[in-house]
């Protein structure tokens, strides 16, 4: 991707700031267009029961089958 932009906490990040192919993957219709791929995104606060239980549930599609999952982490822990 050609614009990172700045760097960012992942609880205190605020999409509204982001541009070009960044902003791009906060819009999943978009992203979806533009890289052909489905883009979801949460913040760290919302995986109430912890993040590898998100990804662990996000992994597993409706039909049983596994998709691809891909962490950034934007620096925090």
């Amino acid at each position: 991707m050609k614009d990172a932009g700045p760097s960012y906490s992942a609880d205190s990040f605020d999409v509204s700031v982001a541009t070009g192919e960044t902003r791009l993957l906060f819009d999943h219709l978009a992203a979806e267009a533009h890289f052909g791929a489905r883009v979801f995104w949460l913040r760290r606060l919302a995986a109430l029961e912890g993040e590898q239980a998100a990804v662990e549930c996000w992994q597993v599609r409706r039909d049983g089958q596994r998709r691809g999952v891909v962490e950034i982490d934007l620096g925090g822990s």
